[in-house]
């Protein structure tokens, strides 16, 4: 067994040796994010200049939406998500807490698995006291049946339901978009991986 699963970066190697990336890309992004985890560190350290976080594409499978959250420092509409708290290390399970924190929503479920859909490594700008840094962004999907429930964190993070169609029009950045047309995949056949998704299921 490989001893990096041992450590605190554990549940990320395993999470990772389950996947397949879409394309070269997504591979150099995945391939830094093992390293990272294998390395003995807590990957999920703030303090280091790239660090891992989590994130959910939340939908609602019987309408084919999905909700975004205007993010105020990024000024974008993206995914909830973000770090893990001293102590976590599985990378889907701090994807569902910051969801639940930043929606409300508690009925969330891992849809249509526990899979990883998509690995990507982003840039953050320099603000509140913090260096430019990067985040090691591991997103998975998660559904509701309790769409109406969704509540933002505060006003300033604002929560919008919408077709995969008008998310991709809102969503400035690349990696995000790629992220909702995997979804809309998803949607589309009901459920099975996209291309790009686990090489396994969990």
């Amino acid at each position: 067994m490989d001893s990096a699963r041992n450590t605190v970066g554990g549940p990320v190697v395993d999470v990772l040796s389950r996947y397949e990336p879409a394309g070269p890309a997504e591979a150099a992004d995945a391939r830094r994010v093992r390293e990272l985890a294998a390395g003995g560190g807590d990957p999920w350290l703030r303090s280091t200049p790239l660090h891992t976080t989590a994130s959910a594409l939340i939908v609602h499978p019987p309408t084919g939406r999905v909700l975004l959250r205007r993010h105020p420092r990024q000024r974008s509409w993206l995914q909830v998500g973000g770090h893990g708290d001293p102590g976590e290390s599985d990378p889907a399970s701090i994807a569902l807490r910051e969801a639940v924190e930043e929606t409300g929503l508690g009925d969330l479920k891992p849809w249509p698995d526990a899979s990883l859909l998509q690995v990507v490594i982003v840039p953050v700008a320099a603000g509140r006291g913090e260096p430019a840094h990067e985040h090691a962004d591991l997103r998975f999907v998660f559904a509701t049946d309790a769409p109406d429930a969704a509540r933002p964190e505060n006003p300033e993070a604002p929560l919008r339901w919408l077709t995969v169609a008008e998310a991709l029009e809102i969503a400035a950045e690349a990696n995000v978009r790629e992220a909702l047309r995997r979804v809309a995949r998803l949607l589309d056949q009901g459920g099975p991986a996209p291309a790009g998704g686990p090489a396994t299921r969990l």
